[in-house]
């Protein structure tokens, strides 16, 4: 059976991917009574008395909404709500499996900005946090920003924040591989969420040497040709020396190279006019600017592409459920790029002995689970208090411990299901 071919059968085995469970048993009157009526009837009252109390009484403190319209699913673009469920239900499994965190798709019937920022705010009631997913650039940014700035529950953006967290985590071990430091030139190819998150995350980190191009080549302050407000702000950030041209000549002398473009962006040639001991990033996907095996016969030290049939994979799982349980633990208002960094750090730090073909955690690594995700949680939630987003006061020691302990409980959930599959396809039922 192909790949193509187990995964549509499973798929429709199990009438998607996830389920919700009862927290709690209902087997008399009296149990019905407490959460029921009347019992639950007291809790809404105590909520109205002090609405912060819905953290505390509900699932608001562990359940997030991840939003799309269905306008850029993975690598197939505008597919509409209904094709990106299964993407969505996908990423709420990892949630839930590395994070501990319930989170619920929400896949929108409409693609105009403000009726999904509209939409997003009539919900956000419900949850803790918000993860804008797989929503077209520059529209994501825009609707992320904007929520940010209108609700009092942090709005994550997985497609920006998540893939800038991985990179830069990755990037801080590359760089240690091959002995160069912050001072070291940076060249984005891609100016979409991803490239501006990027951009924004490793200059916040202190690597102020960047210079990001789209597809009109460099972006330096003072260019007129295919701009917006985000690019206008990367002007503002990056390319201080005002370098303009194509990717050949942008990328001659550069420490590293970083796409989040398109496959075959990068040529051996760009790789080989590159500084010494050079970095590559190819993330596009599902196809890579350039494959691993061509960027290291180009002689590149260190290549790390967002495919898991290389070495060295950029992929956000390594980063979300991280990052949105630790906000989530420590109840905070908004991001900051500190939570990110703190983030990243950890992530850097969790991968152990790095080498050129290790320089990011797997998760198929031994103890991924315990190690990684944890760590990040603790110190989103400590740079969380630290800034003053967060509404309660917890250490890092106690997100950390929380989060170990929500992750095997999980895990004690996948071995019941192994043991007791779901016990009635849809022909069954009907």
């Amino acid at each position: 059976m192909s790949n193509k071919e187990r995964a549509l059968e499973e798929h429709r085995k199990h009438n998607g991917k996830t389920e919700i469970m009862s927290k709690v048993r209902i087997e008399s009157s009296d149990d019905l009574s407490i959460f029921y009526t009347p019992g639950v009837a007291y809790v809404s009252e105590a909520i109205k008395q002090d609405i912060n109390t819905a953290y505390d009484y509900t699932s608001k403190s562990n359940t997030i909404a991840i939003v799309t319209d269905g306008t850029r699913i993975l690598g197939l673009g505008d597919i509409g709500p209904e094709a990106g469920l299964p993407v969505m239900e996908g990423k709420a499994l990892l949630f839930k499996k590395f994070g501990g965190v319930d989170a619920v798709p929400i896949c929108l019937s409409t693609k105009d900005e403000e009726e999904i920022i509209r939409v997003i705010k009539a919900i956000a009631p419900t949850f803790g946090g918000i993860n804008v997913e797989d929503i077209k650039s520059p529209k994501s940014i825009r609707i992320a920003n904007r929520l940010s700035s209108e609700i009092d529950i942090p709005v994550f953006h997985d497609d920006r924040q998540g893939t800038a967290v991985a990179a830069l985590a990755g990037l801080i071990n590359a760089l240690k591989v091959v002995g160069k430091g912050k001072g070291a030139k940076i060249v984005i190819n891609g100016a979409g969420a991803a490239g501006i998150g990027i951009a924004e995350l490793i200059n916040h980190y202190g690597m102020h040497n960047i210079v990001v191009l789209d597809t009109e080549g460099a972006i330096y302050k003072g260019r007129k040709e295919n701009m917006n407000e985000f690019k206008e702000h990367l002007a503002e950030i990056t390319n201080k020396r005002l370098e303009r041209g194509t990717l050949s000549e942008i990328v001659k002398g550069a420490d590293a190279l970083i796409g989040v473009s398109e496959r075959g962006a990068f040529t051996e040639e760009m790789i080989k006019s590159m500084g010494d001991r050079p970095i590559v990033f190819a993330l596009a996907n599902p196809f890579p600017e350039i494959t691993y095996k061509e960027a290291r016969e180009a002689g590149a030290a260190v290549v790390a592409t967002g495919s898991s049939e290389c070495n060295n994979q950029v992929n956000n799982v390594i980063a979300f459920p991280g990052i949105m349980r630790g906000m989530l633990d420590a109840r905070i208002k908004r991001i900051n790029n500190d939570m990110l960094v703190g983030a990243a750090l950890s992530i850097a730090k969790s991968t152990g002995k790095i080498n050129a073909e290790h320089i990011l955690p797997c998760i198929s690594d031994k103890g991924f689970e315990t190690r990684v995700a944890p760590s990040v949680a603790g110190k989103v939630a400590a740079a969380a208090s630290a800034t003053g987003e967060a509404r309660i006061k917890v250490t890092e020691g106690q997100v950390k411990k929380r989060t170990k302990e929500l992750i095997a409980r999980y895990k004690k959930v996948e071995r019941s299901a192994l043991r007791h599959p779901y016990p009635e396809s849809r022909e069954t039922l009907l």
